[in-house]
């Protein structure tokens, strides 16, 4: 027997015309790429977002249409997270730490229409335009008396806006919609595309609400220090509004100073990033001899958090909440809000708790299996690769048979290439990850693409490329390679001859010749032995500091 009850989509809209009516005070306080700062509440900012959505049907954006953002942490780029969507549109956010090699083929298939950016970006799209899409409409996100000189025609964003109305009825459609889009280089290959729905993405934001208790409160401000081009900010420009917290956007200075001197004067109560970020603000809070005015939380992810990192702060009473997830989970998994039982602890063993990978969040289920794909007990002690399932987890790929393919178990848990344990009381705690990947810095980098390329320089035989520890970055990429002959090439040779395919921080800090790599029984490079070989190697940063 079916239920009697109306049903309402569930769209991004929503939030916003929620926000407007229930939380009129709260608002958006952004640092601009113009050097000054900007403030407005959020009925304030759906006037804008109603002028901006306008703009965009105006300019034949209709139901499905991608619209691209290459562009830091502000207002405008709130207002085009809302806009593009509320008309039925796909906001494609891009990293612009992506090699020119990446960016070109995501706008490509992604079939972006318009790409609105920063004044600071200009000069990426400068240097790949030929490359992109001929009816491509540019959109600089600024006014009139900062517009940059650009090598392509483009449009100013202040002037889009003007004269359109400041009211709109939001159209209303299915909420499988599909409403924004990122892509991962997670993995080999080319980076793959994670199409959000409206569906997906609401009730992703109810998740992240409920479960990082910690860092919601109406009034209260929240500091997304990851970009909104990273995972759409891990959900945050939904569920802020949608709770009433105001946002406090830091724009392009991320600094240790800068995002202190922000906190203090905006009184941010939380903020979130990865944890090469948070380095630089422990050295000023320890700079300064005190933490910033009313911070109490920080939510860290991206990569795992150092302990040291997690006691530094708990030390100074800010909560941590070390959260793990994918850009195919929308993306947040689990949080890192101890149970209150757990609160009561001796410090040591609260701080053991949250250096793990926290506890599941409302809508995500987790299994790991063996490698027959057995389900192992969540005993703490099990250890198995790592699968997912969930209203905010992708059932595939973006235009990719191939990769959607692979995607899914028999099942349809999303496989997530993490080796990983879970306890009894919920943890999860990541063993180790694919072995293929390398994490700097909180972004991925493709081994087997690194060492694609440099197998194709006469002189490297084989080789492979592998994260070893640094107390920045989390991990950085070295080589390991075999010679073909009696030359060897230089690191910078090789740098040089792999540079059009990556970006520069995702080039090889080191190379270490071996006379032959370990393999495993199947033939293939034993990455595992490898490490084990290298446990003594320290990165070329750590030998000249010592």
């Amino acid at each position: 027997m079916e239920g009697m009850m109306m049903h309402r989509p569930l769209l991004v809209s929503t939030i916003l015309e929620y926000a407007m009516n229930a939380h009129r005070k709260a608002g958006i306080t952004s640092v601009r790429t113009e050097g000054d700062t900007h403030s407005y509440n959020y009925p304030e900012a759906g006037v804008r977002i109603a002028q901006l959505a306008h703009a965009l049907q105006a300019r034949g954006i209709t139901l499905g249409d991608r619209v691209a953002t290459l562009a830091w942490n502000g207002y405008r780029h709130f207002e085009l997270y809302y806009a593009i969507s509320g008309i039925g549109a796909v906001c494609h956010t891009i990293n612009p730490r992506l090699s020119a090699e990446q960016l070109i083929y995501i706008v490509n298939h992604a079939e972006d229409r318009i790409l609105f950016l920063d004044t600071t970006f200009v000069p990426i799209i400068a240097a790949v335009k030929e490359h992109l899409p001929e009816d491509m409409t540019y959109v600089i996100m600024t006014d009139r008396a900062h517009m940059p000189d650009t090598p392509f025609p483009a449009l100013c964003y202040e002037e889009l806006l003007e004269g359109q109305p400041g009211q709109i009825t939001w159209p209303e459609f299915d909420e499988n919609t599909a409403c924004s889009l990122c892509y991962t280089s997670g993995t080999t290959g080319n980076p793959k595309g994670a199409l959000y729905s409206h569906r997906s993405t609401v009730l992703h934001a109810f998740t992240i609400a409920i479960s990082l208790r910690h860092s919601f409160g109406e009034g209260r401000a929240i500091l997304p220090v990851v970009p909104l081009f990273h995972v759409n900010a891990w959900g945050l420009p939904y569920a802020a509004p949608l709770v009433g917290a105001s946002l406090v956007m830091p724009g392009p200075a991320l600094d240790g100073p800068s995002l202190f001197a922000l906190m203090d004067r905006e009184k941010v109560y939380s903020a979130w990033g990865v944890p090469t970020v948070w380095m630089g603000l422990l050295a000023e809070i320890r700079a300064q001899g005190r933490k910033p005015e009313n911070f109490g939380d920080v939510v860290i992810g991206g990569s795992a958090a150092p302990k040291a990192m997690i006691e530094g702060f708990e030390k100074m009473d800010i909560s941590v909440g070390h959260a793990w997830g994918m850009t195919e989970m929308s993306p947040v998994g689990t949080h890192g809000c101890l149970p209150q039982w757990m609160e009561a602890l001796p410090f040591e063993e609260r701080i053991a708790a949250k250096a793990k990978q926290g506890r599941r969040v409302y809508g995500v289920d987790l299994k790991i299996v063996d490698e027959d794909g057995r389900p192992q007990p969540q005993d703490g002690k099990a250890i198995g690769e790592l699968f997912v399932r969930g209203n905010a987890v992708v059932s595939g790929y973006f235009r990719n048979e191939e990769a959607s393919a692979k995607a899914l178990d028999a099942e349809g848990w999303f496989g997530t290439g993490d080796v990983a344990s879970i306890d009894p009381d919920g943890f999860l705690v990541i063993q180790d990850r694919a072995k293929d990947l390398i994490k700097s810095g909180g972004e991925w980098i493709s081994s087997i693409d690194l060492e694609n390329a440099a197998m194709s320089l006469p002189g490297i035989a084989n080789c492979a490329a592998i994260g070893v520890p640094h107390p920045r970055w989390d991990e950085r990429p070295v080589l390991v390679a075999v010679a073909s002959g009696e030359a060897r090439p230089s690191l910078d040779e090789i740098r040089e001859h792999i540079s059009p395919h990556f970006a520069k921080w995702q080039l090889p800090d080191d190379v270490i010749w071996v006379d032959a790599l370990p393999m495993t029984a199947t033939g293939k490079v034993s990455k595992l032995n490898l490490r084990k070989q290298l446990v003594d190697y320290e990165h070329p940063e750590l030998r000249e500091t010592a």
